[in-house]
C-alpha cells in the first residue's frame, strides 16, 4: 500500500550545502515531494538570496524580514547555521552527511576539499549517499575552475544569441529570459539526476557523484534550437517572437493589446482561416503546410497583422477558443493569478508567516506532494537539527554555541 501522508520521498535525508537558486531550486522540489532537506548556512547572513530585495517579509524591531527571492526556493526545509571554518561545524556536517541519502552543494570546483567536504572525503564515511554538485562548468575542463553565474551562462551557451528583436529592428540586441533560466533548468536536471542516482543506491548500497554544470544544462535546455545548427549547418539567430521552425507561432497586436496565435499543425491554421472568414489563404500554396509558411513568413505575417489589429484581445481570445486554435493572451502578474485555470489548479498556496507563495507543480495520484511549509527562518531549525539527527544533549548543544560552531551571528 502506498503512503500518501509524507509525499513519495518520506525517508530521504538531503544534506543541502547549496545556496542562491540552481542548488536551492532542485532541493526545494526534493523537499516539496517529501525529503528531509536540511538546509546548512553561513551564520553571517545564511544563504545571500535572504537578503535580495526588495520586496522583503515584515521583520522585527522595525528590520526587514527574508527577501521574496529566498522565499521562492526555500519551502519545505529545516534551517541550521554552521560554521564550515571552524573543524568542529565541518565534523558536524560529516556526521549529518552519515544519515543522509543525498547531498546537494554548488561550491566552486574543490572548495569543499579544504573542509573534508567534497566527493571523495565525504564517500569515504558515507558510501550511500548521492553526492551531487553544481557548478558553472562542471568538474572537468577548461573552465572548470572558473565561477559560473546564470547570466553569463545565458550568454555562453548561445540562449541569447537567439532571444530578442532581429538586426534592424527597434531594440535590437541581445536578450536574457526574464527569469534565471540556466539555474532553473540545472535544479531541475539535478532532482532527476539525483534520483536516478538514489535509485542505483537503494538497489546496490553504492553512492556516485553527480556532476552537472549550468553551461552543459542550458546548452541541452536549447533543444530545437541546438539541434537545427547541428543539423543543418547554420547557426540561428534572434527572430523576435516568431519561431523558427512553426508558422504562425508568434505575438500579434490587438486593437488593445497583443495576442499569441501557436498553430502547430496545418489543420490549425486551416481553422483559424475559416474562423476570420479567409479560408482561401490556407489553399494558398504559398501557406498551405507549415515548411511552405515558414518560407514565406514574409508574405504570411503582415496578411495576419492586417487582420489581428481589428479585433480586440478579448474577441480574439474568445475567437480562437471556440474555433479550437491554440492562443492566449499576454498576462501581468495580476491576471495570471487571477485567472479561474490557475485558481482552480491551487497553485497559490498560504504558508503562513510567508503568506501567499507558489506550491510545487507536480500532481501525484497516489502520493501526492506535501502541504507547502514556509521557508524557514535563518537557523531556525538548528536545535532541533542537532538533537533529533545528531542525538546531542542540550548541554552539548549549548556549548557548541557557545564557541560559535553553529548558530546565526546576529
Amino acid at each position: 500500500m502506498s503512503d500518501p501522508t509524507g509525499g513519495p520521498l518520506k525517508g530521504v535525508r538531503v544534506l543541502d550545502l547549496s545556496r542562491v537558486l540552481a542548488g536551492p531550486w532542485a532541493t526545494q522540489l526534493l523537499a516539496d515531494l517529501g525529503a528531509d532537506v536540511i538546509k546548512v548556512e553561513r551564520p553571517d547572513g545564511g544563504d545571500d538570496t535572504r537578503g535580495w530585495g526588495p520586496p522583503f517579509l515584515p521583520g522585527e524591531d522595525g528590520q526587514h524580514g527574508d527577501a521574496a527571492y529566498y522565499l521562492s526556493a526555500n519551502r519545505n526545509k529545516r534551517s541550521i547555521c554552521i560554521d564550515l571554518t571552524k573543524p568542529e561545524g565541518a565534523e558536524l556536517v560529516r556526521e549529518i552527511a552519515k544519515s543522509s541519502q543525498i547531498l546537494m552543494e554548488n561550491f566552486k570546483v574543490g572548495g569543499l576539499k579544504k573542509y573534508g567536504l567534497d566527493y571523495e572525503s565525504i564517500s569515504k564515511i558515507a558510501p550511500h549517499i548521492v553526492y551531487c554538485s553544481i557548478t558553472g562548468f562542471g568538474q572537468t575542463g577548461p573552465f572548470a575552475p572558473r565561477a559560473g553565474y546564470d547570466y553569463i551562462v545565458q550568454a555562453m551557451s548561445g540562449l541569447m544569441s537567439v532571444t530578442g528583436q532581429p538586426d534592424g529592428a527597434p531594440g535590437a540586441e541581445p536578450m536574457k529570459a526574464g527569469i534565471a533560466v540556466a539555474d532553473l533548468f540545472t535544479g531541475l536536471f539535478s532532482v532527476a539526476g539525483a534520483l536516478a542516482a538514489l535509485r542505483h543506491a537503494e538497489a546496490t548500497g553504492e553512492g556516485q557523484h553527480v556532476d552537472l554544470a549550468l553551461l552543459d544544462c542550458q546548452i541541452a535546455a536549447l533543444t530545437n534550437q541546438a539541434t537545427n545548427y547541428l543539423v543543418g549547418g547554420t547557426a540561428p539567430t534572434r527572430m523576435g517572437n516568431a519561431h523558427p521552425n512553426i508558422v504562425p507561432y508568434q505575438v500579434f497586436r490587438t486593437s488593445d493589446g497583443h495576442v499569441v496565435l501557436a498553430c502547430g499543425a496545418d489543420r490549425q491554421f486551416r481553422h483559424f482561416c475559416e474562423a476570420i472568414d479567409q479560408p482561401a489563404l490556407a489553399e494558398d500554396p504559398r501557406f498551405a503546410k507549415n515548411e511552405d509558411r515558414v518560407r514565406h513568413r514574409a508574405d504570411l505575417i503582415p496578411l495576419l497583422e492586417a487582420e489581428f489589429v481589428g479585433r480586440s484581445t478579448d474577441e480574439w481570445i474568445a475567437l480562437l477558443e471556440s474555433a479550437g486554435v491554440p492562443g492566449g493572451p499576454i498576462n501581468t502578474m495580476d491576471r495570471v493569478f487571477s485567472q479561474e485555470q490557475v485558481v482552480a489548479r491551487g497553485l497559490a498556496k498560504e504558508t503562513g508567516r510567508a503568506g501567499t507563495l507558489i506550491g510545487c507543480p507536480v500532481n501525484l495520484s497516489r502520493t501526492p506532494a506535501v502541504d507547502p511549509k514556509e521557508p524557514p527562518r535563518l537557523d531556525e531549525n538548528g536545535d532541533e537539527i542537532l538533537s533529533d539527527v545528531l542525538g546531542f544533549s542540550e548541554e552539548k548543544i549549548a556549548s557548541l554555541r557557545r564557541n560559535g560552531v553553529v548558530g546565526a551571528n546576529r
